[in-house]
């Protein structure tokens, strides 16, 4: 019996833009379950994620949490060889890099001055937010100044876990204007074949 692929999320969170934006550019079906705060706390969500967080994806009969993680699987799953993920272990490690970055400086960061300003506050203050945003900000306008991508010469799933709180950080009043280089890369993401935007927050 073939299961149904199922994305839970809201369209607003960019952890669930992440694994939307990549089944697209996968070219894989799924059916989208919306899943506000009040969904989360129930018991069926609760046992596809005991943490009560978004995303899930459910694929083949299994259910898997953690937007980067879901990344890594789908890559590992349905990308050609190597693409999207590098085999060798120092292209490997580069988007590791940046996967843990976009769990790190840019979740606290831009996507927590988003938060602090269209939905709730998080507990991360709005300068701690401002000035971790222009820290990583920074190092990726400089690295992408020597290579089209965040770990490289190719698209990997490290720029896809970085777009969408980095393309979205004016809504939380970062402005992108002094990155040029981020500017010109949140472009080429926006033009690959497959690409749907996260709405305006």
């Amino acid at each position: 019996m073939d299961h149904p692929r199922i994305l839970h999320g809201t369209r607003l969170s960019g952890h669930t833009h992440r694994v939307l934006l990549f089944l697209h550019l996968l070219g894989l079906a799924y059916e989208f379950a919306d899943s506000p705060a009040a969904v989360r706390g129930t018991p069926a969500f609760r046992r596809l994620n005991p943490l009560g967080q978004i995303p899930v994806l459910e694929d083949g009969g299994v259910a898997l949490a953690d937007s980067n993680a879901i990344l890594v699987y789908l890559a590992k799953r349905y990308a050609a060889a190597g693409a999207w993920l590098p085999d060798d272990p120092l292209g490997a490690a580069r988007v590791q890099r940046w996967l843990s970055l976009a769990a790190g400086e840019i979740a606290f960061g831009p996507a927590s001055a988003r938060i602090n300003v269209r939905f709730y506050d998080t507990g991360v203050p709005p300068a701690l937010a401002q000035r971790l945003a222009a820290r990583v900000l920074a190092l990726m306008d400089g690295e992408l100044a020597a290579q089209p991508w965040l770990a490289g010469a190719e698209p990997s799933i490290a720029d896809i876990a970085c777009y969408s709180y980095v393309a979205h950080a004016p809504e939380g009043g970062i402005d992108l204007a002094p990155y040029q280089q981020v500017r010109a890369w949140i472009g080429r993401v926006q033009a690959l074949p497959g690409f749907v935007p996260m709405p305006e927050a």
